[in-house]
């Protein structure tokens, strides 16, 4: 079903190029491709930002594992984000992870802390286009937007997560976490995670630029629409990886930075991204899997392999 749904979603935006092309030529989409290659960079910058986001995560968890491993353990499962449910996606971490020493419940903990620092400052980088967004005037629940962002991070106050955390492992027969994140750490990683944001509203903007005239004012307000995207994917959870869900809803927002407000010329630009997006992440697991091979952290077939140094340990 989910797959089905994404399938839909993501149709119905190619469906919605197709059949309003003239409308689209009529706009002065070009096409230059050079801008693609600094969108490239940066949205392949994007990923190991990200990786290293989850490694500082660990840290503050009290596990670490080096920036290598960290890449390793978080890029090589990621296209499993795409099998829904993406159980295989955090299988393949937590089994990553172990390798290199850290618990099964810390990883997972490491997760949880990941997902909800991320849509956090996906809110913080979006709140403001939300509330300004033209389509949204007439309703004041906008405003709600604001509230989320210190809810999130009092949900995430280690006397409250630690909490939650301990209700739901004793639920499950595990013990508590031996240590959670401290609110100093949160709020840092809120902000790092933030700055990611801006740096990957350059690669969008690019993106955009390869498409059609986007004036250089509004790359954060395009930015912003990759956020919002994000987080409409993150809270539906019905798509694969929000495939389609997150491309419409960038589509919706991106349409402000658009001078003819077209939705059309906004789904093209949606749907490069999607493209750019896929192309940077197939070549970002490549590196990274090269990576773990190379040094026996690999992960293949769903079997975790020994590494060099515990088939000398064995006598394997």
């Amino acid at each position: 079903m989910q797959i089905g749904l994404a399938v839909v979603v993501f149709g119905f935006l190619v469906l919605t190029v197709i059949n309003q092309w003239s409308e689209i030529k009529s706009e002065g989409v070009h096409f230059h491709v050079l801008w693609l290659i600094p969108a490239l960079i940066i949205l392949l910058l994007y990923y190991v930002l990200a990786a290293f986001g989850w490694d500082l995560i660990l840290r503050s968890l009290g596990y670490r594992i080096g920036f290598g491993r960290a890449q390793v353990a978080w890029g090589q499962p990621l296209l499993a984000r795409y099998v829904p449910g993406s159980v295989l996606y955090v299988l393949g971490r937590v089994l990553l992870s172990e390798r290199a020493g850290v618990p099964r419940r810390i990883s997972v903990a490491s997760i949880v802390y990941e997902q909800a620092i991320s849509a956090t400052s996906a809110i913080v980088v979006a709140a403001y286009f939300i509330i300004k967004h033209p389509d949204l005037q007439g309703y004041p629940e906008r405003w709600a937007v604001v509230l989320i962002i210190p809810i999130a991070i009092a949900i995430l106050h280690p006397k409250v997560f630690g909490k939650l955390s301990t209700k739901a492992l004793r639920a499950l027969g595990r013990d508590p976490l031996p240590v959670v994140m401290s609110l100093r750490d949160v709020i840092a990683l809120i902000i790092y995670y933030s700055l990611i944001w801006l740096a990957v509203a350059f690669g969008i903007y690019s993106v955009a630029r390869s498409v059609t005239y986007v004036p250089y004012s509004d790359i954060l307000l395009v930015g912003s629409a990759q956020a919002i995207g994000y987080f409409a994917a993150l809270v539906t959870l019905v798509a694969p990886a929000g495939l389609g869900v997150r491309d419409a809803a960038f589509a919706w927002a991106a349409k402000a930075a658009l001078a003819s407000r077209s939705f059309a010329v906004a789904t093209l630009i949606s749907i490069a991204v999607r493209g750019v997006m896929t192309v940077a992440e197939l070549i970002y697991v490549g590196i990274v899997t090269a990576m773990g091979r190379r040094e026996g952290w690999s992960i293949q077939t769903g079997i975790l392999h020994p590494s060099p140094e515990e088939q000398a340990d064995t006598g394997e």
